[in-house]
């Protein structure tokens, strides 16, 4: 029997938060329900939407990062054009730095930009600073930064998927009976009981939390399912806990890292109505 792990596109990016941990679970949670559509309104590096591609029909795909959208948008359209580019850099500090200043022209190169930055940076996060630019370091990274079967499968995928520059509520417009809707949010809150986090705070509020929670609401109204994933914390259980839903807890591994991180084993929840 093949390994169904490796049957799918992987993600391209690096990103913080990515969910690739949870695919492993994803069957026991969806079981024998068949959807319609899907809906990914905090893409990000989109392990969810990869693992789901081949089981939809139309994709709709949003995040409220230009770049990133743009990004995919050339992998969609122009997978070869982003690789040729990628063939003109080198993985060096000096190159690293000289791409990061780099204000590109095109949609192509603008994207070749993006992916380098992404898998030669530390950690590959995505920051940047009151400026808009993009601040973070070199990461002395030895893994090849080009890996153009993964781009060719990842552009494959998005032939059915519709891309937009959006905030979460987009998914009003089109979401209908029978579709999935993926929701994984920037963190507000710390795990396991913590407090907020203030460089969170400004990327997704705790307004923003209670702003999503009508979405979902939102969403069950029209016959739609959800899935979302969040901090294992209090303040999270009270805004989304629904008792004719599911909440589960679930344990993954710490991936980022930094001056002050502790790798660990963290909780998340996953919130759902199927």
């Amino acid at each position: 029997m093949a390994d169904k792990r490796n049957i799918y596109p992987k993600p391209f990016l690096r990103w913080a938060g990515g969910k690739s941990w949870l695919i492993k679970y994803l069957d026991s949670i969806v079981g024998d329900y068949k959807f319609n559509c899907y809906h990914e309104p905090f893409l990000g590096g989109g392990s969810i939407f990869f693992y789901f591609a081949s089981k939809m029909n139309t994709a709709y795909l949003s995040d409220f990062n230009n770049e990133l959208i743009d990004t995919y948008s050339a992998i969609k359209n122009d997978p070869d054009g982003v690789i040729l580019h990628l063939e003109k850099y080198v993985n060096t500090a000096e190159e690293y730095y000289r791409i990061r200043a780099l204000r590109p022209e095109t949609l192509i190169e603008a994207a070749a930009r993006f992916i380098y930055l992404n898998q030669t940076s530390f950690n590959g996060i995505y920051r940047v600073n009151t400026k808009g630019e993009y601040n973070v370091p070199y990461g002395n990274r030895t893994k090849d930064f080009i890996e153009a079967d993964k781009l060719r499968a990842a552009s494959k995928m998005l032939q059915s998927a519709i891309l937009q520059a959006e905030d979460f509520d987009c998914v009003r417009i089109n979401v209908a009976p029978g579709d999935l809707v993926f929701l994984d949010p920037p963190y507000t809150v710390s795990h396991n009981h913590n407090g907020f986090i203030k460089y969170n705070q400004k990327l997704f509020s705790l307004e923003d939390q209670y702003r999503l929670k009508a979405l979902i609401d939102f969403i069950k109204k029209k016959g739609a399912y959800y899935i979302l994933t969040n901090a294992a914390h209090a303040t999270i259980y009270e805004i989304f806990y629904e008792k004719d839903d599911r909440c589960l807890e679930l344990s993954r591994a710490s991936l980022i890292g930094g001056e002050n991180a502790k790798r660990g084993k963290i909780q998340e929840y996953i919130f759902t109505n199927l």
